[in-house]
C-alpha cells in the first residue's frame, strides 16, 4: 500500500514536514454515522508526540446524535460516568497526503479504552476489524469496493441551509446517465475530485453521470476491506470539502427528493485464499461458475440481510430509496448481472464477486462491511444454501421476501435477532440498537413541511 501515490510512511512524513511541505496532520476516526471526528495537529507536534502516543477525545462522540447532542441511555458513556476519554491510536497504514487541503496529511485512528488499551468494541472500525480477524482465522483475505452515487448542486452548503434545503438547483437539468456532454458541465468539480483522490492514495477508476438531475458516480479501485472502508469515508470527506471550496454542494442522502433517483452505495466483495479468488469454482449456476464457498457466503448474505438491515440502511431516509423500478432493490434475491436483484453476481474467475445493491450512499462503510462479512462467514460456517438463482424482473416477483421498509421495522428485526447479538457482541448490539431507536424517535417527534402542508388549513 505504501507504493500508492499519496500514501506516506512516518519517515516520509517527517521529510515533508522538515521541508515545509506539510504543516497540519489530521487525526480522525469514524463515528456511528460514518462522520470523521478528531483533531488537527501541528505537524511537528504530531511527529514528536501523537505519532507515538496517540491522542484522546471525549467518549461522548460515540453516543451523540446528528446535532452532536449527548444522547441519554447509553451504557458506554453518559452524564453519570462523567463523559471521559477514549484513546485514539493512529493506524500508520492509513497515513496519507490530503491533496485537497493545503499542506495537510491525515491518519485514521483506532479507538481504544484508556485503561485497558483494548479496542472499544462498538467503534465502527473495531467492528470491522473483528470480522476481518474472523475471516483471516478461516484463511480468507477480504477484498471490497464501494460504488458511491451523489447529487451535485450549484448552491453552496450555506446557501442550501439558508433555503432550508428546498428548491436547490441541480448541476444538470436532464438525465445524464453515461452522458458525456452533460457530465462535462460538472467536470471542473469531478476532475478536481479525481485528481485530489489519486494524489491522496485513493486511486480512482472512472466517473460518470447517473440517472438523476445532477447525479454522479465516481468509482474507486478495489482494495482489502479495511483499506477500502477507509477510502470510502475519505472519498466522502474529500468531495464535500472540494465542493465547499468551489461554492457548490453535494449530498450523499439515500433519497434527497420525491420522484428523483436514490443514491446508492453498491458494495462489491470477494474472499481470497492462497492468492486465488475463493468464490470461483467449477459449479455452473446460470452464467456463473462458482465454488461451494461462494454459494454458502451468498446464502448467509441473503438469510441474515433482514437481521442486519440497519447496518445497510442506517437512517430514516435510507428506506425511502426502496421503490420498485427505481434501480434500488426491494426484494431479497440473487441473480447474475441483473440490476433488479438485491445481490447481483458479476465477473468470472478472478473477478467473480457479489455486488450488494441494498446500501444507499448514506451508509457507514465499516458497518456495512461488518454486516456482509458476519453474514457471509456465518453462511460458510453453517453451510447455508442460497435460494435458487432468479432470472427476470425481481420487482415483479411478489412471492420473494421484501427488504424491511422502515428504520423502525429494521430495528425491531435487529433487536430480536440472536444472530446479530452473537455477531456483534452484547455490548455493541445494545449500543447500536439504542442508536437506531434514537434516530427513529427523532423522526417520529419531528413536525415537518409535510405536516404543515397537509393539516395547517384543512384539518
Amino acid at each position: 500500500m505504501q507504493d500508492l501515490k499519496g500514501k506516506l510512511t512516518l519517515d516520509a512524513l517527517a521529510g515533508l514536514v522538515a521541508e515545509g511541505e506539510i504543516e497540519t496532520v489530521v487525526v480522525a476516526f469514524p463515528d456511528l454515522y460514518g462522520r470523521l471526528m478528531g483533531k488537527r495537529f501541528d505537524a511537528e507536534f504530531f511527529l514528536e508526540n501523537a505519532a507515538r502516543a496517540g491522542t484522546h477525545a471525549c467518549d461522548y462522540l460515540l453516543t451523540v446524535d446528528m446535532e452532536m447532542t449527548p444522547v441519554p441511555g447509553y451504557d458506554f458513556a453518559n452524564w453519570e460516568l462523567g463523559y471521559g476519554d477514549v484513546h485514539l491510536v493512529p493506524d500508520m497504514n492509513s497515513l496519507r497526503l490530503v491533496d485537497w487541503a493545503d499542506k495537510t496529511a491525515l491518519v485514521l485512528a483506532d479507538v481504544l479504552n484508556t485503561e485497558t488499551h483494548a479496542p472499544v468494541p462498538l467503534a465502527p472500525r473495531s467492528l470491522l476489524r473483528r470480522q476481518l480477524e474472523a475471516a483471516g482465522s478461516s484463511g480468507y483475505q477480504v477484498m471490497a469496493a464501494s460504488e458511491l452515487e451523489y447529487y451535485v448542486f450549484t448552491d453552496s452548503y450555506r446557501q442550501a441551509a439558508e433555503l432550508g434545503y428546498a428548491d436547490l438547483e441541480p448541476a444538470g437539468w436532464y438525465l445524464e446517465d453515461y452522458h458525456i456532454f452533460q457530465g462535462s458541465r460538472t467536470e471542473s468539480f469531478t476532475a478536481a475530485a479525481r485528481r485530489a483522490l489519486k494524489n491522496s492514495g485513493i486511486p480512482v477508476e472512472t466517473s460518470k453521470g447517473e440517472w438523476g438531475l445532477g447525479q454522479h458516480e465516481l468509482n474507486l479501485r478495489y482494495a482489502e476491506a479495511l483499506e477500502m472502508a477507509d477510502r470510502h469515508i475519505l472519498f466522502k470527506q474529500a468531495l464535500k470539502e472540494i465542493a465547499e471550496q468551489q461554492g457548490i454542494s453535494v449530498t450523499f442522502m439515500a433519497k434527497y427528493m420525491n420522484g428523483r433517483a436514490g443514491s446508492s452505495s453498491h458494495i462489491h466483495m470477494s474472499l481470497w485464499s492462497g492468492g486465488e479468488n475463493a468464490f470461483a469454482g467449477g459449479r455452473s449456476i446460470g452464467r456463473a461458475r462458482v465454488s461451494e464457498t461462494f454459494l454458502h457466503f451468498l446464502g448467509g448474505l441473503i438469510r441474515y440481510a433482514p437481521d442486519l438491515m440497519v447496518f445497510y440502511a442506517p437512517t430514516v431516509n435510507s428506506y425511502k430509496r426502496y421503490e420498485d423500478a427505481s434501480w434500488a432493490p426491494t426484494r431479497l434475491a440473487w441473480s447474475y448481472d441483473n440490476r433488479t436483484a438485491g445481490f447481483r453476481v458479476v465477473g468470472s474467475g478472478a473477478s467473480l464477486r457479489v455486488e450488494n445493491r441494498i446500501p444507499g450512499a448514506d451508509v457507514n462503510p465499516y458497518l456495512a462491511y461488518t454486516a456482509m462479512l458476519a453474514s457471509g462467514l456465518a453462511g460458510i460456517a453453517e453451510k447455508i444454501e442460497p435460494p435458487p438463482i432468479f432470472t427476470g424482473d425481481v420487482y415483479a416477483a411478489a412471492e420473494l421476501p421484501r427488504v424491511p421498509y422502515s428504520l423502525r421495522e429494521a430495528a425491531d428485526r435487529f433487536e430480536a435477532s440472536s444472530f446479530a447479538r452473537a455477531a456483534l457482541g452484547e455490548e455493541a448490539h445494545a449500543h447500536y440498537l439504542h442508536f437506531f431507536r434514537t434516530e427513529w424517535k427523532a423522526y417520529e417527534e419531528a413536525v415537518t413541511d409535510w405536516d404543515r402542508k397537509r393539516y395547517f388549513e384543512r384539518i
